[in-house]
């Protein structure tokens, strides 16, 4: 039986709340068959433990193997367990203070093994913390509901967005999906991706809000859906937004969705960008996810 008939070949889909949840998702614990992802993936506490762990258990292998050769290491107690740790130790990081150093041709044998390691090793972690803190995050908030209102004497489908980082995301763009159920016309069940044209869909500098409109004409795959079919086709609104941060020159990504229960029907959203008596502006995120009906 070859690996790939061991794995399982059913993925489980769960739909709460109009959400379709795929079990183990951008978990941690799904890369097992993936050092690399699974490293990448690990909560801090759990990438800290990983490494101290890894650290702990190849010292531990040398100190060992340094005991059973006998008398191997010069100035360390013959039968002293930690003297041989300590020493592996500081050959595993290079140190070599030269109290303690080899005199076997088994133990120069394992020193010349462990330092090549240690090499090794130093280079994998700086690579995979590098890799941890190089990885650009977006720090964008989506508003809790969508609405669907007239807007310019169309009915529209509209949500927010803000960077709450106060710095520029440079040409942000902004796409947004309908993903429902559909049966094709010889019967088949299919889940389909439509595109949802926006009014505008980038903009050279992402800085506080945005409000992200699609016209519903009847170019649009929502053209026509009331509440009670975007629930039976288990409607979702996927946006996916990417753009570069200015701060770090790095691309960066970040995504919402919303489900039908998640989409307000003719309501509008509370006003947050008011006018000072000099002439100046603010806004107030205090109602960033606030709407009233119209």
């Amino acid at each position: 039986m070859n690996s790939r008939s061991r794995r399982s070949h059913r993925v489980h889909i769960n739909i709460e709340n109009g959400r379709f949840q795929i079990q183990g998702m951008n978990a941690w614990y799904s890369y097992w068959r993936d050092p690399y992802h699974l490293v990448l993936t690990l909560p801090w506490a759990g990438f800290v433990g990983f490494i101290f762990t890894v650290y702990l258990g190849i010292n531990l292998g040398f100190a060992l193997l340094y005991m059973v050769g006998g008398d191997t290491v010069a100035n360390a107690t013959p039968g002293a367990f930690w003297d041989y740790f300590f020493f592996s130790v500081q050959t595993f990081a290079s140190i070599g203070y030269g109290a303690m150093y080899p005199k076997t041709f088994y133990s120069n044998t394992l020193v010349t093994i462990e330092a090549m390691g240690g090499l090794l090793a130093i280079a994998i972690l700086a690579g995979l913390a590098f890799a941890r803190f190089s990885r650009s995050t977006a720090r964008v908030v989506f508003s809790d509901v969508a609405i669907i209102a007239p807007h310019e004497g169309l009915p529209t489908l509209s949500f927010r967005a803000a960077n709450e980082r106060r710095n520029l995301i440079l040409e942000a763009q902004m796409r947004v999906y309908l993903l429902r159920d559909e049966i094709t016309s010889e019967g088949q069940y299919i889940r389909r991706i439509h595109d949802l044209a926006l009014l505008r869909s980038r903009t050279p500098g992402f800085a506080l809000s945005w409000l992200v409109l699609h016209p519903i004409d009847q170019s649009s795959p929502l053209y026509g859906m009331t509440a009670e079919e975007m629930t039976e086709t288990n409607c979702v609104i996927q946006v996916n937004l990417s753009g570069v941060d200015e701060t770090v020159i790095q691309v960066l990504h970040d995504r919402h969705s919303y489900v039908p229960q998640d989409i307000l029907w003719n309501h509008r959203f509370i006003n947050i960008i008011h006018k000072t008596p000099d002439g100046h502006r603010y806004i107030d995120y205090r109602h960033f996810h606030d709407s009233e009906p119209i």
